[in-house]
């Protein structure tokens, strides 16, 4: 399984949006002792390589049992990581110092999923699917409920 994007995935990815903010849904599967490589690799992502490209973690948290999923779509770990921009994401994974701690994630996961998100109610930001120029139709209602 893939744990990290190829580089057509990057440039696909950038040119979607490069100067918007991005919130990362990044979840998470160990191998059988990647937890460890895995507290390696983000504890230097977070002292060195967020901060020097803008970007935060807003959570990171123990998957628990899933409330609403297919069988085997439960993850070990899930984080939300904001970036000022796409392009700012781009330059951090392609940092030298970067590419070095990323063997650790690697090693770390046997499955990733990197999501890509928008906030609703940017006007630029079309829905995915939707062609260019259409509207973001924003929160939708009942979004106080269960998501």
């Amino acid at each position: 399984m893939a744990v990290n994007p190829r580089p057509e995935d990057l440039r696909r990815f950038v040119a979607e949006d490069p100067d918007g903010p991005v919130v990362m849904l990044n979840l998470l599967r160990f191998t059988e002792g990647g937890r460890e490589p895995y507290r390696r690799y983000s504890r230097a992502v977070a002292e060195t390589f967020l901060p020097r490209h803008g970007g935060e973690v807003l959570y990171a948290g123990e998957g628990a049992a899933a409330l609403v999923a297919e069988e085997g779509q439960e993850w070990d770990a899930v984080l939300l990581v904001r970036y000022p921009s796409r392009a700012a994401f781009l330059a951090m994974v392609s940092d030298p110092g970067y590419r070095e701690v990323a063997e650790w994630r690697a090693v770390a996961l046997s499955e990733a999923v990197l999501q890509p998100t928008r906030p609703w109610g940017r006007p630029d930001a079309a829905p995915r699917g939707a062609g260019k120029g259409t509207e973001d139709p924003g929160e939708p209602e009942g979004v106080g409920g269960a998501h």
